[in-house]
Formats: structure tokens, C-alpha cells, sequence
């Protein structure tokens, strides 16, 4: 197989491009390394696109080296055809090669295999060749009669066993059977328990396999799972049986009547069952797929959320019985200050809990509130609102998903970020951070344990992982790291950085002190060329005399970009200042292509110096709408059908999207009220951290459930 021409066809891209990644793939370079400094080489392919190239490179290159392995395999069994190498070495996917494979894999002891030992080969050979004027059964089997095989009945039994496996391991016949069950077939679910709880719907359920949508896969699964329902498929029996005769039973001879029977027992008893396990294994990868690729999305949506900059933030992790923990943190995300309050039952010590919080405002300027939405969240919302209303100083507060706080905050993590606290204050702390920059916080916790998604728990961990570590590291590279605030677990994520090298530069720092220079990272330890090279140019030193070193310019390229300021009569000053509007001048004067090609680099590069110059420790979130910060709180109890609201998206799911409109409760846009186009997934509209105005659809305080719309009323209605 030519994987080159392959790629290029599946991906729609040109064979230079897909020869390019592939060798700087294997040249050891990292995906967020191509995606932003090697644009010449790619045609400037984005990062997303460069994941799905290597993960298809590394299916393709399996099952070449599958393909490899097979061939050995009947080679050394001297069984090795032109036609079943060329059947090899055509084969598109995995399932087909394990069909054609299927017969001369070594098999453990199964019924042919101990008719076999009884020497009924031949027998079987002559009853599946059906001649016209051959012998009957009985008489064939006559011959075959020894001290293992004692009656005729027993030799056709065992020859009929042989055929039956004969059949199974016939690709032709699976390939039918597997592509009518996929699109004639059903899946069919009972309950299998009095009370099925969230399993309700499924009691009595039947959906086509064609068209059943991939979080009802993953519910039926999890269902059959914890054992209160039965899933099957169910495929039309006589379709099937009608296919392998047409394969199978040649003419109407004395012999035939047994090869029919054979058929019957191979497809009931060896090929439906193993073709149901392929369809239901089939329909969960691809549902496990989707869904990770739907929690990838939303991961990559909540990790570029906007961060609240330059604003001490006093941090609230709700608490009823032990009481609401509180932590105050600098600009930088420094902790300034913590303690415990009792503003909600069962204590209710409100006056003395505002004292305290007043106090902490004061004292250290606080400009805003983050609030944990776990327990004793909304009371605590309550509180905040009144307290925020008493001070009358400008102060807002969000409302911020606490989702695995209590994960990092009792993890060795936090336990080596802050000693002298307690578990519950680390999560505070923890809390207030996520508000003053997501990325930065959020990287230090398992992505799964962040919460965006569905069914995380019951898809394939190593992928989800791999899908997951992926996102993170793209967002952590897109937005860049400041070399001397950054955790070894932020710097981790830093193209090139491995966790000893992270752990490495945070100690260089510490013995050292702040780095000057992007240069001087090639002082730490086992960070070597090729480190360096990778991750340079996304790391930031805001300090270091080099503007260049406190932007996305890869030091590669600096002497074209200290030629590009020269040429513009610009200077470092000018760049800090931002009066650099002569570079867009000069570039539109002279002209792209003409300018790339005196400078000696490419287009893209050149736009990309253009774009670091002109705001040095550009921030690619800063670009996207700012939070929804509140001031007062509302009750779902306040909630009236037809009101209309501003929300923010906190998820986004197969079959809609949750929305946080300030009432505790997340509100259900159905992807039916999202817009009144046709759209085949929520996120082709919506993603998670936008900005959304929505309508009361419905309401159910006592379930807490509120219906929303995207859709504006009409006629006031």
C-alpha cells in the first residue's frame, strides 16, 4: 500500500504536504512544532488536522506491519497463494485482513478441529463438493469408520462440524452477512429489572444499527453494564442463510442436504454471534470516538476560556458542615490570605462570615469572587450577592465549576504547591486561580475529572488520554508560557519538555533565579538541541533584554525579524511601546512574497514575525468574548417560561447543550432549540464558554430541570 497516495486522498491534500509531515513526524518533531513553525513545509495545516494525519499514519503503518506478520504466518505454514497474498495485501481495513486471515490462524480445540484428528477431512471435502452422481452420505462415511469415529452418524456429525467452520472462516460470506446486519439489522434492548431507573426508556427499545446515534450506544452499553438491561442484535435469520446457500450449496445432490445443515449450524452457532460481537464492538468504538472527540472539543473550548487578568480574586469553596473555605490571591495567583466561614446551615453565623469577608476586601483590595458550584454552592452565591451589595465597590463574581478541585487539592500536586495548607483551603485557592486564568490551572488536573462530555469514564482510557493530553498540549503551546511564573506541570505540557526537564527548569529557577534570556534555557539539564528547538518559541521571558523573547518568534527566525524592525527603522523600544504601525506599512509597500524572499523565509513566517511584533505577549484568549461576571443572584424559583436570559455554555453533548444561567441549575438547549437549521451536532454551533442569550422554555423545580431555547419568540409570544 502507497500510505503517501493514500493520505493524500483521504485527507484531500497534496502529496508534497503529506511527504513533509511524514518525515518531520519521524524526524521526531512534535505536532504543536510543526503546526507553528514549519507552515512552508505543511501548506500551514492546523494542528488538529496534523493529530488526525498521525493518528491515520499510525493505523496505516500498523496494518502494514500486520499485513507483514500474516504473510509470514501462511508462509511458514506452506499455504501461501498469489490470490490470498493479493487478498492480503489489498485488504482496506483490519476487519478485512482478520477475515482473510481467519482460516489459518492457529485455533484452540473447537469441534472441526476435533473431527479433524478423527480423520474426517476427507469426508467433509467430499460431502461440501455436492456431485451429482456421488454417493449419499452414509455411504461416504462408511469409509471413515475407525476406532475414534465408531458409527456413520458420528462421521457425517463431525464432517458436518468441519464444513460449518469451512463456511465461518469464508470471507466472502462474512463480508455479506456483516454489511446487510449493518444496514438491515436492529439493535434491540429489554430491561431486565422492575425498576430501571434512568433506564426507563430502554425497557422495551429497538432502534436500525444504521441509525442509532452514539451517546444511546454508550447508554444501552452502560445500562447492560451495571445489569439492568439486555442489548442484542437482531437480523433477519432467513436473509442470512439465503446468502451462504447462494455461496455454499452448489446443486440438488445426495450430499447437499448435509451442507445445508452445516450452513444453519455455522451461521447460528459461529458466524452471527462473532458478527454481532463485531457490530456491537463496531458501534461502541465509533460512539466512544464521537464522544471523545465531542469531549476533546469542549476540553480545548474550556482550557482557551478567557482569563480574568490583573484582579485580586477572593476564592469561596461552598461547604455546609465544615463551612465555606476561603482564600484570597494576588494578581499573579500568589495566596495573600485563607480562612473558613459559616454563612449557611446548618451554622448560619451570616453576620460574623461578612465581617470576615469585608475584612479580606479591605485588607487586600479584593476585585472579584469566585464561588465553587459544588455543595451549598448556591447558598453561597446568596451570601456573596448581599455581601457585594453591602460593600457597593464594584465587585462581581462568577459562578465556577469545581469539577476535580477536590482531585487536585488532596493530590501529591498540591500537597508539594502548598504544605502549610489544609486540603479544603488548597481547593479555594484552586478555585479563585480557575477564574484568573483557566489554562494555568486546570493543566495541573486529570482532563477527565474537568467534566465536559459524556460517558468519559466508559470509553477507551488510552485514547481518551491520547486524545485528551493532545488538546492540552495544543492550547498550552497556542497560548505560550512564561518561563519564570510557569509549574513544572504547565511547563510539561511545553512541546519538547519532558516531566524530568519541567521539574528541571523549575529548579534551575529556584537555584538560579528568574531566567534573562530564552538562550539560557539551554543551561538546564538534559534539555538538549532538539528540546530547545521544539520549545523555544513557546516559551516567554518577559524580562529578558530580547523583545523577541517575549513573543511567539522562534529564535530561528530572529535575525530575519531584527532585519525585518531594520528595515522599518523600528526599534526595540518601539516594539514594547507598540508604535509599529511603519512594519504593516513597510510589509503592505513592499509586498508579502517580495519581502519573505529578501528576508529568505516563507510567507507564512513572515506574517506570523509580523503579527508577534505587534503585540509582544499576545494572548490569543484575550480575543475572545470576556466571562459573564454576575453582581446578583436568582433562584430557579425566579425562572418564568418566555424570560429571557444571558448564559454561559458549560457543556456541550451529543443531544444539546447545559447552559449556566446564574440559577445553580444548568438549563438543556435541545439541539432542536438551538437554531432552526439543520445542523448534525450541537458544537457546529455552539462551544463551550460562549456567550449565549437564551428564553425559558419550561421549568420543574421539583426535578430541577429548565427547558431553554436559542430561538427569539415571536409576536411577543
Amino acid at each position: 500500500m502507497d500510505i503517501t497516495l493514500k493520505l493524500t486522498q483521504e485527507f484531500s491534500l497534496k502529496a508534497w504536504q503529506v511527504e513533509n509531515v511524514i518525515k518531520l513526524i519521524d524526524d521526531g518533531n512534535t505536532i504543536p512544532f510543526i503546526a507553528r513553525y514549519r507552515k512552508e513545509a505543511t501548506g500551514s495545516l492546523d494542528d488538529q488536522l496534523l493529530r488526525n494525519l498521525y493518528d491515520r499514519l499510525t493505523y496505516l503503518r500498523n496494518m502494514e506491519e500486520q499485513k507483514e506478520k500474516i504473510i509470514a504466518s501462511i508462509k511458514a505454514q506452506e499455504l501461501m497463494t498469489d490470490e490470498i497474498k493479493a487478498s492480503i495485501e489489498n485488504a482496506a481495513t483490519l476487519t478485512e485482513l482478520e477475515d482473510i486471515y481467519r482460516p489459518f490462524r492457529p485455533k484452540r480445540k473447537t469441534r472441526a478441529s476435533v473431527a479433524k484428528a478423527k480423520g474426517l477431512q476427507g469426508l467433509a471435502d467430499a460431502i461440501y463438493a455436492q456431485e451429482m452422481n456421488g454417493k449419499s452420505p452414509l455411504e461416504l462415511a462408511e469409509n471413515y469408520l475407525n476406532d475414534e469415529v465408531e458409527t456413520v452418524q458420528d462421521a457425517i456429525d463431525g464432517a458436518r462440524d468441519i464444513i460449518a467452520e469451512m463456511i465461518s472462516d469464508d470471507p466472502a460470506g462474512r463480508k455479506m452477512i456483516r454489511y446487510s446486519c449493518k444496514n438491515n439489522g436492529s439493535i434491540v434492548v429489554t430491561g431486565i429489572k422492575e425498576d430501571l431507573g434512568v433506564y426507563e426508556m430502554y425497557k422495551e427499545y429497538s432502534e436500525p444499527i444504521k441509525s442509532i446515534a452514539g451517546h444511546r450506544v454508550l447508554a444501552v452499553n452502560r445500562g447492560e453494564k451495571e445489569g439492568f438491561l439486555k442489548v442484542s442484535v437482531d437480523f433477519d435469520k432467513i436473509v442470512a442463510l439465503s446468502m451462504l446457500s447462494n455461496l455454499h450449496v452448489k446443486n440438488n445432490s445426495p450430499t447437499t442436504d448435509v451442507v445445508i445443515e452445516a450452513i444453519e449450524d455455522s451461521y447460528s452457532r459461529l458466524i452471527f454471534p462473532s458478527i454481532e460481537r463485531e457490530i456491537r464492538n463496531a458501534l461502541t468504538d465509533n460512539a466512544s470516538e464521537s464522544a471523545i472527540e465531542v469531549f476533546a472539543k469542549n476540553t480545548r473550548q474550556l482550557l482557551m476560556q478567557p482569563p480574568v487578568k490583573n484582579k485580586i480574586t477572593l476564592g469561596l469553596d461552598p461547604g455546609y458542615r465544615t463551612g465555606c473555605k476561603v482564600a484570597v490571591v494576588d494578581e499573579t495567583g500568589k495566596v495573600l490570605d485563607t480562612g473558613v466561614i459559616y454563612p449557611v446551615p446548618p451554622h448560619n453565623k451570616i453576620e460574623e462570615a461578612k465581617k470576615i469577608i469585608k475584612n479580606l476586601v479591605k485588607k487586600h483590595n479584593v476585585q472579584m469572587f469566585a464561588i465553587g458550584n459544588g455543595t451549598a454552592s448556591h447558598e453561597t452565591e446568596v451570601f456573596a450577592a448581599e455581601v457585594i451589595k453591602e460593600l457597593d465597590c464594584g465587585i462581581t463574581y462568577m459562578v465556577v465549576s469545581e469539577a476535580g478541585a477536590s482531585v487536585y487539592s488532596a493530590s501529591k500536586l498540591a500537597a508539594q504547591e502548598f504544605p502549610e495548607y489544609d486540603v479544603s483551603l488548597r481547593s479555594a485557592v484552586s478555585i479563585a486561580r480557575r477564574l484568573q486564568d483557566p489554562l494555568a490551572e486546570l493543566v495541573k488536573i486529570d482532563p477527565k475529572a474537568i467534566g465536559v462530555g459524556q460517558y468519559q469514564h466508559d470509553m477507551p482510557q488510552n485514547r481518551l488520554s491520547q486524545a485528551i493530553d493532545g488538546v492540552v498540549e495544543d492550547c498550552v503551546n497556542a497560548v505560550g508560557v512564561d518561563l519564570n511564573t510557569a509549574s513544572a506541570q504547565l511547563l510539561n505540557r511545553v512541546a519538547g519538555v519532558s516531566s524530568a526537564v519541567a521539574n528541571n527548569i523549575v529548579a534551575y529557577r529556584q537555584e538560579n533565579g528568574a531566567f534573562t534570556s530564552r538562550e539560557q534555557i539551554k543551561k538546564v539539564s538534559k534539555l538538549g538541541p532538539k528540546a530547545f528547538e521544539q520549545c523555544a518559541g513557546f516559551l516567554r521571558v518577559s524580562e529578558s533584554k530580547n523583545v523577541l523573547d517575549n513573543t511567539a518568534v522562534h529564535p530561528e527566525s530572529y535575525s530575519a525579524a531584527k532585519e525585518l524592525l531594520k528595515l522599518c527603522n523600528v526599534s526595540d523600544d518601539d516594539v514594547r511601546s507598540g508604535n509599529v504601525t511603519a512594519i504593516q506599512s513597510y510589509v503592505k509597500t513592499v509586498g508579502t512574497s517580495a519581502l519573505a524572499q529578501q528576508l529568505g523565509i516563507g510567507e507564512p513566517t513572515l506574517i506570523d514575525i509580523t503579527k508577534e511584533i505587534a503585540k509582544p505577549g499576545r494572548d490569543p484568549r484575550d480575543e475572545l468574548p470576556a466571562p459573564l461576571l454576575r453582581t446578583d443572584v436568582m433562584g430557579i424559583d425566579d425562572l418564568k417560561v418566555g424570560m429571557e436570559l444571558k448564559g454561559t455554555v458549560r457543556n456541550v453533548i451529543d443531544f444539546g447543550a447545559f447552559v449556566d444561567i446564574g440559577v445553580h441549575q444548568d438549563g438543556l438547549v435541545h439541539i432542536s432549540q438551538i437554531t432552526d437549521k439543520y445542523i448534525k451536532h450541537p458544537s457546529d454551533v455552539l462551544k463551550v464558554g460562549d456567550i449565549i442569550t437564551v428564553w425559558v422554555l419550561s421549568v420543574d423545580a421539583a426535578k430541577k430541570r429548565i427547558g431553554l431555547t436559542m430561538k427569539a419568540p415571536k409576536n411577543g409570544n
